[in-house]
């Protein structure tokens, strides 16, 4: 005889059973005792006199031995699990949707469930294990068989089990007899469940329905026209596009592309797979048409830009920045040179203007640091933007800050009334050149940090933090580290500004440039004509020009003025007087020598080099390392200095100490795993001096 108001639920999977004990306990549970297994868990124990429910008809097969006398089986009826179908809401309308489960019973009862729910916007493909699934179906759904999903699908919706309906419910009930009493209850708690669903499906729909408009008013807010037709009808058109297409408001949305769009040259770009981009005329004007392919949406998408209106846009920007003088003058195209170092240089410049970092341009006076910076600022993604370039060296230090950095009204005596803005201010969305950066106090190296490191800045006498969008490219012709160890610049806002880092070769190492740069001289005044005799050149490639690029024009400018006829002889070179000399190395700290050097002699002779132990030391240093195929890093020559001397030459003293023999032509300090190599000069001294 069965006994009193127990139901033994007996499931194909263990998550099976899980989903459908959690729903019966729920709808039934105080009531009603309720036990449930799992066919897969292989522990089933013969059920007598009990009613049993089974999860599917498929599973009956497999369990009939375990049923025994006296019990009565239900086959539960199952619908879509309702808690998870908002989920399909999400999906795009008309996408074809590949349903997954078991059996293809159980297939058409679960679709018939969904169509039920209300989803009849997708179109759902029964899954077929004997077949190869349509490859262009992405998207699968599945009642928790996720082992079954094809490879190909890429997006997979996991339903979850499905659960018992309703009127398996009042099967339950019949056989308790306890329909009447009970009947009340499990419908209210059913009807609670679904108001659940309901809520959470209007929560969905509205949440759905503002991403569209937010989506809408994304799209008409964008510049260029926006495109996209899905077999072959329009699903997405803005404003501007319509615009442009000369067509009213929903004339062509979710209408076939060829009743809305009449211009044949546009339908004949939108059919060709041959062409992804074509300048176009319609409707008497230039627009730049660009066509990519959505594939799992099989969408083509077009952008539509109004080349006429963008000329105009741009001109007129151009237009104000010339007036202003935040125009770029120079191109990487005016830097003329054919030296593999100055081309390695180029180069190099023109990758890091592809980023928005900032740059430390080092390189003697006269090298073109301002043009390097200019370049790089035309070839960047900023090159719409201003660019501003500011030279420190002639700047007076009282007006760094206000220049800088902007003042408001009444921030200092003879403030103008409304404040000012700053360079920085003025740079926004474009780059900023620093000119001489080594020659700026202290006080403004702070504040130049902050903007550095916040992205924002504070005017003088403001209250009110202003964020800038500035590309930062600083320069000098001074020695930074010296002037760190000196006190006179700051550590941090060195570190900041040589993110990326660019030496610019000076002319000495460059002398087959000369000969190119005299001509360009030459066309740049309209003198194209004018011959330069070959002993010139000759000269003028033996000039150490520590004056670089700009000391050659000099020169070429002061011999067009004293010459009398078209031709540039030697007569007309000016004399020693007129050239640059080597900066003065007088005062040069040697450990605890100090040796004297004056601007007429400052050559170190070989006996003043082997008279001194410390550089005689580096250079034997030098020898030892690269006759091992060691690299001379500073450190290495810092660390066996402590095994010659009874004191340490640090890594700053070894530097300046390579920099006074580079300067004197016995090494040559070179880059990579090779490091610095002694010259033969260098190698004459070793040769002369006996070893200890």
């Amino acid at each position: 005889m069965m006994r009193q108001k127990e139901i033994v639920l007996i499931a194909g999977s263990n998550e099976t059973r899980d989903a459908l004990s959690e729903q019966l306990h729920e709808l039934i549970g105080d009531f009603i005792l309720i036990k449930s297994y799992a066919v897969d868990d292989d522990s089933l124990p013969l059920f007598t006199d009990q009613l049993i429910l089974l999860s599917s008809n498929q599973i009956k097969r497999e369990v009939v031995e375990y049923i025994g006398e006296g019990c009565s089986v239900i086959i539960a009826k199952r619908i879509i699990n309702f808690s998870s179908i908002e989920t399909l809401f999400l999906i795009p309308e008309g996408e074809s949707v590949l349903y997954v489960n078991d059996f293809p019973e159980t297939v058409d009862e679960a679709l018939a469930s969904v169509d039920k729910f209300g989803v009849h916007h997708l179109n759902f493909i029964p899954y077929d294990p004997s077949k190869l699934p349509n490859p262009a179906i992405k998207i699968a759904v599945t009642p928790g068989e996720l082992d079954l999903v094809p490879d190909t699908i890429e997006t997979v919706i996991n339903l979850g089990p499905r659960l018992i309906d309703m009127s398996t419910m009042i099967m339950i009930l019949t056989r308790f007899s306890i329909l009447e009493s009970k009947l009340e209850a499990v419908s209210d708690r059913y009807l609670h469940t679904i108001t659940r669903l309901s809520q959470k499906l209007r929560l969905a729909t509205s949440e759905a329905n503002r991403t569209t408009d937010h989506l809408k008013t994304v799209v008409d807010g964008v510049d260029d026209g926006i495109l996209a037709i899905k077999q072959g009808n329009v699903t997405v058109i803005n404003e501007v596009a319509e615009k442009i297409l000369g067509l009213g408001r929903g004339q062509a949305l979710n209408r076939r592309v060829g009743q809305s769009i009449k211009d044949q040259e546009l339908l004949y770009f939108i059919s060709n797979t041959d062409r992804d981009d074509d300048l176009l005329n319609i409707k008497d004007q230039e627009i730049l048409v660009h066509k990519f392919w959505i594939e799992p949406d099989q969408t083509i998408v077009l952008t539509l830009k109004n080349v006429s209106e963008e000329r105009k846009v741009e001109q007129r920007i151009r237009r104000d920045l010339k007036k202003k003088g935040h125009l770029a003058k120079y191109t990487f195209d005016q830097i003329i040179g054919e030296h593999p170092e100055l081309k390695a240089t180029k180069a190099t410049a023109q990758k890091l203007a592809k980023t928005d970092l900032t740059i430390l341009i080092e390189g003697e006076s006269g090298t073109g640091k301002e043009l390097f910076a200019s370049s790089i600022h035309v070839a960047s993604n900023r090159s719409k933007g201003p660019f501003l370039a500011v030279n420190f060296s002639a700047l007076p230090e009282d007006l760094v800050e206000s220049e800088l950095f902007g003042y408001e009204e009444g921030a200092f005596t003879g403030a103008k009334k409304g404040g000012k803005k700053g360079l920085f201010e003025q740079a926004n969305g474009g780059t900023i050149f620093l000119d001489e950066i080594g020659d700026i106090s202290l006080k403004v190296q702070a504040r130049l940090l902050r903007v550095l490191q916040e992205r924002e800045l504070l005017r003088i006498g403001g209250e009110h933090i202003i964020p800038i969008d500035v590309r930062i490219v600083a320069a000098t012709n001074k020695n930074l580290l010296t002037l760190i160890e000196d006190g006179e610049f700051r550590e941090d806002l060195y570190h900041r500004l040589k993110v990326l880092f660019l030496h610019l070769p000076e002319l000495r190492n460059r002398y087959s440039d000369i000969r190119l740069l005299v001509r360009h001289f030459l066309h740049e005044q309209g003198l194209g004509h004018v011959k330069v005799e070959k002993d010139v050149i000759d000269i003028l490639e033996q000039y150490p020009w520590y004056g670089n690029i700009r000391e050659l024009k000099n020169t070429i400018d002061y011999m067009l003025a004293v010459s009398e006829g078209s031709c540039l002889t030697v007569d007309t070179i000016p004399d020693d007087r007129f050239f640059q000399r080597k900066p003065s190395t007088a005062h040069i700290k040697l450990g605890n020598e100090v040796m004297e050097k004056d601007n007429e002699s400052d050559n170190l002779t070989k006996e003043e080099l082997q008279a001194n132990p410390e550089l005689l030391f580096i250079l034997r240093a030098l020898q030892s390392l690269q006759q091992k195929g060691e690299g001379a890093s500073r450190k290495k020559v810092s660390d066996l200095s402590k095994l010659q001397f009874h004191y340490e030459l640090t890594e700053q003293q070894v530097r300046h100490r390579l920099e006074l023999l580079e300067e004197q032509g016995y090494i040559k300090k070179r880059r990579g795993r090779f490091g610095t190599k002694i010259m033969p000069k260098g190698e004459a001294v070793l040769r002369s001096t006996p070893t200890a």
